[in-house]
């Protein structure tokens, strides 16, 4: 059985998911290997500690910003030239971060970094979905979650080693440099999956790009209740992890006084146990619909939420609350790709702009909730941090709920022999 549904050699297919597993980890790499520099940044640019969630909060918003566009713009004039335009933007704003002087032109090419992850959401993505078969296309949206996880589990702890040597403007240089290797790998690899015939006989035609009509196909789109409050979960339910990401410099480094290899190291168990939840979803797809996947792995994310409210209540002991975030963090990765693909089907839309809307939703839900998470005192102590991120996190709950409510699909498909293998 061809494992493709267009008409690509093995060695294109491999060298596509290697280049944009290069550059999705790079959209990343650039928060995570940094974060560890975040308080020397602000420092040595004479700003106030306050910018380092500010910062971080600023390269969501970059994310979302063009995601609206970026979707719609994909359907009209085909994947390929979106994402090898995104990847040079990316690219460039990593590099000229090597010559700023200020935090205001820092926090302007983190915005700009950002954006680099919108092209990631609104044009690989969708893809991914249209070049491979439906259980294929889980798995590898799985094992992007997986690499990309490679930042946040191995970036601090590698940012704060080669800032034995380095220099935080070199890291961004480096940064830069790789993605001109994705670019390149991307450039010869990535096929174009709009008005390309597929091997069911079908054809994904080009979506006219009309200004009104995009208005017009958003509103729908907001308007079909299924779709979104599987947008809105997924927001929700990474919220505890993206408000870690964010505070945890604050929280480990500047308010504990560990060092900032001990805070890589923290994030170890977090981040590797998000890892383990991808793996065990691979398990599971043989076997189980996607609904059923996500009702499984609610149990593991709903116990370390439960557990987090109550390491706040009583004494917040880091390692209890690092064992709460990573048994959540097992449910969220059992879990995410699993929506992701649910959502991406809830609407029979053009799937760059459904992409796009799932981006834009969940991003901002996590970067308006991280931010809150902040605001409210999560910044200020391990209780806060808990009590906060637990509850936002179980918000996603009654979401779930009504969406696997309405799901169409049954709840026990199992996958056909030729896509579980």
């Amino acid at each position: 059985m061809q494992r493709t549904l267009i008409d690509i050699s093995p060695g294109q297919a491999i060298g596509f998911c290697l280049a944009v597993s290069l550059f999705e980890l790079l959209t990343y790499m650039a928060s995570d290997l940094i974060m560890p520099a975040m308080l020397a940044v602000t420092l040595e640019l004479e700003a106030d500690a306050r910018h380092v969630p500010y910062a971080f909060n600023l390269y969501l918003i970059g994310g979302v910003c063009l995601q609206w566009l970026i979707g719609p713009l994909s359907d009209r004039f085909g994947r390929r030239r979106l994402l090898l335009s995104g990847c040079l933007l990316f690219g460039v704003a990593c590099a000229a971060t090597f010559g700023t002087s200020s935090i205001e032109a820092f926090n302007l090419l983190r915005l700009m970094q950002g954006m680099g992850l919108g092209f990631v959401v609104a044009v690989s993505y969708p893809a991914l979905q249209e070049v491979f078969r439906e259980a294929d296309a889980v798995r590898l949206m799985a094992l992007l979650g997986n690499v990309a996880l490679l930042s946040p589990l191995l970036g601090p702890l590698l940012g704060s080693l080669l800032l034995e040597w380095l220099s935080w403007r070199t890291l961004f240089l480096g940064l830069g440099l790789a993605a001109a290797v994705a670019w390149l790998g991307l450039y010869v690899c990535m096929p174009e999956t709009i008005d390309v015939m597929r091997n069911d006989g079908q054809q994904q035609a080009p979506v006219a790009f009309n200004a009104r009509q995009v208005g017009h196909r958003y509103l729908t789109l907001l308007g079909n209740r299924h779709f979104l409050y599987a947008s809105l979960a997924l927001g929700l339910m990474s919220l505890p992890l993206i408000a870690w990401i964010g505070l945890s410099p604050l929280l480990l480094m500047q308010l504990l006084g560990l060092s900032s290899r001990e805070y890589g190291l923290w994030q170890i168990p977090i981040f590797g146990a998000v890892i383990v939840g991808n793996l065990i979803l691979d398990r599971l797809l043989a076997s189980h619909s996607l609904t059923r996947v996500i009702r499984i792995a609610l149990w593991p994310l709903c116990l370390g939420l439960t557990g987090l409210i109550g390491t706040a209540l009583s004494s917040t002991a880091l390692p209890l609350l690092i064992a709460s975030l990573s048994l959540y963090a097992i449910g969220l990765g059992m879990s995410n790709a699993a929506l992701y693909r649910l959502a991406l089907f809830a609407s029979d839309n053009s799937k760059g702009l459904v992409s796009a809307t799932i981006g834009m939703l969940s991003i901002v839900v996590m970067g308006v909730g991280g931010s809150l998470i902040a605001a409210v005192g999560g910044a200020d102590s391990l209780e806060g941090f808990a009590l906060c991120a637990a509850l936002a996190g179980l918000l996603c709950l009654p979401l779930i709920r009504r969406f696997v409510h309405l799901s169409k699909q049954p709840d026990l498909a199992p996958a056909t022999p030729e896509e579980a293998r």
